[in-house]
């Protein structure tokens, strides 16, 4: 007699180890120990066990329904089980070359050579861009049009560098697919000409005098978070990085000497460069220095950074600190940025103070190499760096004066 929901609740109240057949060869096993196995045993050319899964989690009217598909298998010639081994590879292979988990294994490997710092952003950037629209696709199955279509989402968020950053990241993790027999084409790479065009390397700066010694007034006159007004002041008197300021530790500096000794951990370099490099020497005129001493009451006994942020646990200000406090004074991104410091000094100290070149560029840590190609390193020139950013400080008063 077949089963029914009725005789199957009341064997699951007080279970009957052996077989309760239902017909077509369909039965339901219990173990001595609870176990229900829905089951159908095959005895040409071997015997062997065709499962359905378990009992509730598989239903009856589920079970009836599998046996079936099994049974048509089985006269068109085809082995149930071999077919559900190769559809569950097939599956368990799907899912490890999604574009998700190849991500992922990239990602993994170039761990080993990038600073973590560069890491942490391109897994954001994918995270952000890309994992809520093709995580789980299939990386051989993703084709121009479709990756096009995520990066125009980008667009219209008004990134276009990012989208030019994301297309890049896209075609580094098609590049190792193909490499690891998981794609054989780089459809990104077909999207080379399709963005709009993005200024890349250049960040809105002021190099006219009369308006920098404007915004340096700005700055002195900002009245939200003191930790952001200094660190827009170090970024007017030293032209770093962003992020070697907003991460700018009190073991790096030396105030009794004028000194700032940037860790080559912490700059933009290669990985091998950062573990084995020499730190990064900023003189710091008298301005940078009284600017550090004022914020010094505030941030020492806090901890080691200069600029903590508002959350604390040992984080600094975020990269849109400064960025949001310029918006703020009325500078847009189309104005000036954090970033535009470093354009507006190199501008400026070569065309207007008459700086030489060499010392400009080892001053703002880019690699300068001699007329033999030899490269500088950045302790160079380290007596006519000091007098440049003495004299910078200087000239950034006088025109501040004329605001």
């Amino acid at each position: 007699m077949p089963l029914t929901d009725t005789k199957l609740r009341a064997l699951k109240r007080k279970p009957t180890p052996g077989k309760h057949t239902d017909g077509q060869g369909l039965y339901l096993r219990i173990t001595p120990q609870g176990g229900f196995y829905w089951q159908w045993r095959l005895r040409t050319p071997k015997e062997t066990i065709v499962s359905y899964g378990t009992y509730p989690d598989v239903s009856l009217a589920e079970a009836r329904q599998r046996h079936r598909e099994a049974q048509a298998q089985r006269r068109d010639g085809i082995d149930p089980n071999a077919h559900k081994r190769k559809a569950t590879q097939t599956q368990r292979l799907a899912t490890a070359n999604t574009f998700g988990a190849v991500s992922k294994e990239w990602l993994g490997v170039m761990a080993s050579k990038w600073s973590p710092g560069h890491l942490e952003t391109t897994k954001e950037r994918i995270a952000k861009n890309l994992t809520p629209y093709i995580d789980t696709r299939p990386i051989s199955e993703l084709e121009a049009p479709e990756l096009l279509q995520v990066l125009r989402k980008i667009e219209a968020r008004g990134a276009t560098e990012t989208a030019h950053r994301v297309r890049f990241i896209l075609s580094q993790v098609f590049r190792y697919a193909i490499a690891s027999g998981r794609a054989t084409r780089d459809p990104a790479g077909d999207l080379v000409g399709t963005l709009k065009t993005a200024v890349e390397g250049h960040h809105a700066a002021i190099v006219d005098p009369a308006k920098l010694g404007q915004l340096i007034r700005d700055i002195k006159e900002y009245r939200g978070s003191p930790i952001v007004r200094a660190a827009l002041m170090i970024h007017a008197l030293t032209f770093q990085r962003p992020n070697e300021i907003r991460g700018m530790r009190w073991s790096e500096v030396d105030l009794s000497k004028g000194e700032w000794l940037i860790g080559s951990d912490r700059m933009k370099s290669s990985l091998q460069k950062k573990a084995t490099g020499e730190p990064h020497f900023v003189p710091l005129a008298d301005a940078a220095a009284s600017v550090l001493r004022e914020i010094e009451l505030l941030t020492a006994k806090r901890g080691d950074l200069v600029f903590p942020g508002q959350r604390g646990g040992g984080r600094c200000i975020s990269e849109n600190s400064a960025r949001q406090a310029l918006r703020t004074m009325g500078y847009g991104n189309d104005d000036h940025t954090p970033h535009g410091f470093r354009a507006t000094a190199r501008t400026l100290l070569d065309e207007t103070l008459g700086y030489r070149v060499e010392i400009i560029e080892a001053q703002m840590a880019h690699r300068v190499r001699d007329a033999l190609g030899r490269a500088y390193n950045r302790t160079t020139f380290a007596d006519d760096r000091r007098k440049m950013m003495q004299g910078w400080a200087d000239y950034l008063a006088s025109i501040e004066a004329l605001a």
